[in-house]
């Protein structure tokens, strides 16, 4: 019985995180909640929350995946950056996330994240380019794409915890 309550309050706890992850870039939103789904359907015997329901959360974890790596570096190649900015604007992105966003929980690491990935971006298309324009255009269709993939997977997880809500309290 306690060891229930410990396991439901585990997936609770990763689902709650994982739509915060579907904003805040370190975490890994969708793939949170799917996880959080999976332990409830354990726990439960699978009984509410079956194998197609999670088939179809995994699925869409799968897209809200895709989405982040796909709108981020399509929309910066198209603006002209190289490959080698666009890693340099991950890399920017999770070493400022990790070590600088602690300063403000939440808020300092998005916006470390942000920054760094602005900066990572900048400064690696200026050194491939040496164009200081493009390497501003790059950076901005970055953070577009950023913005854009940000907004897909937000929705992308209400639905998952919706359809996860509705299979798990509502169907029965």
């Amino acid at each position: 019985m306690a060891g229930e309550i410990l396991l439901y309050t585990l997936a609770y706890l990763l689902i709650f995180f994982g739509l915060i992850g579907s904003v805040l870039p370190l975490l890994p939103g969708p793939f949170l909640i799917f996880l959080g789904a999976l332990v409830w359907a354990a726990v439960d015997g699978f009984s509410a929350v079956g194998w197609p329901t999670l088939l179809f959360l995994l699925i869409l974890t799968l897209l809200a995946w895709a989405s982040d790596l796909f709108l981020t570096t399509t929309l910066a190649k198209r603006a002209g950056a190289s490959w080698k900015a666009v890693g340099g604007a991950i890399a920017g992105g999770l070493l400022a996330g990790i070590f600088l966003g602690g300063w403000i929980p939440v808020i300092g690491t998005l916006i470390a994240t942000i920054g760094g990935a602005i900066a990572g971006i900048l400064a690696l298309e200026y050194l491939d380019k040496r164009n200081l324009n493009q390497a501003f255009q790059a950076s901005k269709a970055y953070i577009g794409g950023y913005l854009l993939s940000s907004v897909f997977e937000a929705t992308l997880a209400i639905l998952m915890i919706l359809v996860f809500v509705w299979q798990a309290f509502l169907v029965r």
